[in-house]
């Protein structure tokens, strides 16, 4: 594969619902109402029920992965929480958008990607930034 600054990563829109919240609870066991209880959430500020804020990181991640086709060849990866993806009790759900783009390929056959997610036009992450290896 050959990688240039600017190369776009393909697109990623994945659709969040209420039952993704629960099997990642279960998978993380982090059973916080506020993932899973309209009124929890309501109560302490929130819009409604809101995705793990892992969660979300974790698709931003799939972008990465499905474009290297190696997990693996993610070598370091950070992003910020700036808002949260508040999924509706529908089937419906949250669309979480995400995109990417090569910031820099290096010297050392690694490459920078800057990562946007994206919930109602507006930025979920902050920072996200995943540094790749590349194929030899």
């Amino acid at each position: 594969m050959t990688v240039a600054p600017n190369d776009e990563l393909p697109p990623l829109e994945v659709r969040v619902r209420r039952a993704d919240l629960v099997r990642y609870a279960g998978a993380s066991l982090d059973f916080n109402p506020i993932h899973w209880n309209d009124k929890v959430a309501e109560s302490v500020g929130l819009p409604g029920v809101i995705a793990h804020g892992m969660l979300t990181m974790a698709l931003a991640g799939r972008l990465v992965t499905n474009w290297t086709g190696d997990p693996s060849a993610v070598l370091e990866y950070s992003a910020r929480f700036v808002r949260p993806v508040v999924v509706p009790n529908d089937d419906d759900g949250a669309l979480v958008e995400l995109t990417g783009k090569v910031k820099d390929v290096r010297d050392d056959g690694t490459a920078r990607v800057d990562i946007t997610a994206k919930f109602e036009g507006k930025a979920v992450l902050g920072k996200a930034i995943a540094v790749v290896r590349l194929p030899a």
